[in-house]
């Protein structure tokens, strides 16, 4: 019996970084008066066919589906921000002060040939704002993702931005694209001959080289943007250079869901290599709150992939801050002192203190290796002669002094001693 392909334990030596990136992400989402949403693992599949798109690689190939005992169809969720979507329109957070600045973490679930950085149950960061169209918001989302980023120490992020216009803008360069491609259709690769007249734009994301090569060519959406269209990206560009943003401006990035309008953007890392290279991205999308049921409430976010930031960190030899050190580790040496040590071991726990013991009745010895292993500050060694003198032995193991104080002062001793 083995562990699911594309899918891994996070132990509890590794359990260190991940409270890290929570920790950090949650502290800048505060700082930004973003709050925390948490949804369902699963929901019903017609959310992300409508939501997420059908001629997205998520929903044709990619999505965990299955039937529960009555007989409907369900999905272990493959990305966040539909769930967000259904929860802002079902628990009519619209009616709220507007705009709504949500964040979550959680587990999402792919089918995909699992790769560094890619696993079929991977976890994401993401953030979601409904209720305003100002492109000085699309600038302080990316601007937080970035400072996600940079709080974590991870260098080199760079920034790719576009705007792939409304619907009624795409419809007419979807037109353009097909023109384009339709002379080629013999070499695009099956995925972008299934996709050249249903959503053209989608080939644009192709992995495959000769259908990249073809792609170069394609005209740009850029030129087919309205005015409208093209002053708010010129605004969105302007506010992230007061934010002191780098940015690069990407006429060929598309992002995997349909749902997109007006701005998309990514974050990538060069040294992390085409695949795993994009570490974060997303974009504005103002039609998803009515498709999915909602009034016409405009919306904008991003999700990032938790993996991909470790290896990020790894790769940059970025070092986590390790976790508190064990306060005080209790030596037992005897039957009485062992039964003895349980409410003293409470004590200290219950004053805020990180404490342990030995429940192996191991020999002084190998208590002490134990104590180094927790790399405890103090230890204190609890005998039959401290019980009768009422008096503990505490050993400060950085200097290795060593002091004999009353039982009922342990716990003040080492508070001041923090």
């Amino acid at each position: 019996m083995g562990i699911p392909r594309g899918t891994y334990d996070i132990l509890p030596n590794e359990v260190t970084t991940w409270h890290y990136l929570e920790k950090t992400a949650r502290e800048i989402c505060a700082r930004y008066a973003y709050e925390e949403v948490r949804t369902p693992i699963f929901e019903e599949t017609s959310l992300y066919e409508r939501g997420v798109g059908e001629t997205t690689d998520i929903v044709e190939k990619e999505m965990y589906t299955f039937l529960d005992r009555k007989k409907r169809s369900l999905t272990l969720r493959p990305e966040g921000t539909a769930g967000v979507v259904r929860s802002f329109v079902e628990n009519k957070m619209y009616g709220e002060s507007l705009p709504v600045k949500l964040y979550y973490f959680g587990p999402m679930f792919r089918y995909e040939r699992p790769q560094a950085g890619r696993y079929r149950q991977f976890h994401q960061f993401g953030v979601e704002v409904f209720g305003s169209d100002d492109p000085a918001l699309d600038a302080e989302v990316i601007s937080l993702g970035l400072a996600f980023y940079r709080s974590l120490g991870i260098s080199g992020v760079q920034v790719g931005i576009n705007n792939v216009g409304t619907p009624e803008i795409r419809a007419k360069y979807f037109e353009k694209l097909i023109e384009y491609f339709a002379p080629f259709e013999a070499e695009l690769d099956q995925d972008a001959k299934s996709r050249l007249y249903r959503n053209p734009m989608r080939i644009l994301d192709s992995k495959v080289k000769r259908t990249q090569e073809i792609a170069e060519g394609a005209p740009s959406i850029l030129d087919s943007l309205d005015k409208a269209s093209m002053e708010n990206f010129e605004r969105v560009q302007s506010y992230l250079q007061e934010l002191q943003v780098p940015f690069q401006v990407n006429d060929r990035l598309v992002r995997g869901l349909d749902y997109y309008t007006q701005t998309a953007f990514e974050f990538m890392i060069e040294e992390l290599g085409a695949q795993a290279g994009v570490i974060g991205g997303g974009g504005r999308y103002n039609g998803l709150v009515q498709e999915l049921g909602g009034p016409e409430v405009s919306g904008i976010g991003f999700g990032i992939g938790l993996e991909r930031v470790i290896l990020a960190l790894k790769e940059q030899n970025v070092a986590i801050p390790s976790t508190k050190p064990m306060d005080c580790f209790l030596v037992t040496m005897g039957e009485q002192a062992q039964h003895a040590s349980v409410r003293l071991l409470g004590e200290l726990r219950g004053a805020g203190l990180k404490a342990e013991r030995d429940y192996l009745d191991r020999k002084m010895k190998a208590q002490f290796k134990a104590a180094n292993r927790y790399k405890a500050r103090y230890v204190a060694v609890l005998g039959d002669e401290e019980l009768a003198s009422g008096k503990i032995q505490v050993k400060q193991m950085e200097t290795g002094e060593q002091k004999s104080i009353a039982m009922d002062q342990l716990v003040s001793y080492l508070l001041e001693g923090k």
